[in-house]
């Protein structure tokens, strides 16, 4: 894609207000209303923002959820790609039953939860994943376990985004071993 069209996908959800406001009202109403601090700023999720509407995927899984950020952030982006005639669907995983709150509403609708290992969680996904997101337990062996558990389940033009690539070579040899860019 154009490194315009990226960044006008980055600006998007950075800019979208409607989300921000649901996100900050969510957590207004949780156990963390008494976080002085109710901005919305999705860091690094802006790139997995990015990706989800540049590759327009079928199937997103993210792992490690924690309070569904990334969840909504990533839902927002394939309502927008159903709009332009694009339909996917989004996974979390976690391993707190808790987790996830944000993931509510109208992002229900495109998007569920699986609660347990993630590990074993995937393995009984039955699903040809376009876009994969490690951001679970952040050893370097785990990281490598949920890759070989989605090793067969990747479509030929999956990506995998792994959040400890700066600190772990573990994707960069899955990728080797598996003869994926």
């Amino acid at each position: 894609q154009p490194i315009n069209t990226i960044y006008n996908y980055i600006e998007e959800a950075r800019n979208d207000m409607k989300l921000k406001n649901y996100v900050i009202r969510k957590i207004k109403n949780s156990e963390f209303r008494n976080v002085a601090d109710f901005r919305c700023e999705f860091g690094r999720r802006l790139g997995w923002y990015a990706f989800a509407r540049a590759i327009k995927p079928k199937v997103v899984i993210e792992t490690g959820i924690d309070i569904g950020l990334g969840a909504v952030l990533l839902c927002t982006a394939l309502l927008r790609n159903k709009k332009e005639g694009y339909e996917g669907r989004y996974y979390g995983t976690d391993i707190n039953p808790n987790a996830g709150y944000l993931l509510d509403e109208k992002y229900k609708g495109i998007g569920e939860i699986l609660y347990g290992d993630s590990i074993e969680s995937l393995k009984r996904l039955d699903v040809k994943i376009d876009l994969f997101i490690n951001d679970s337990d952040h050893s370097p062996e785990y990281e490598y376990k949920e890759y070989l558990a989605i090793k067969n389940k990747l479509s030929s033009d999956a990506m995998i985004l792994g959040d400890n690539s700066h600190c772990t070579d573990k994707l960069y040899l899955f990728s080797i071993e598996n003869n994926r860019n």
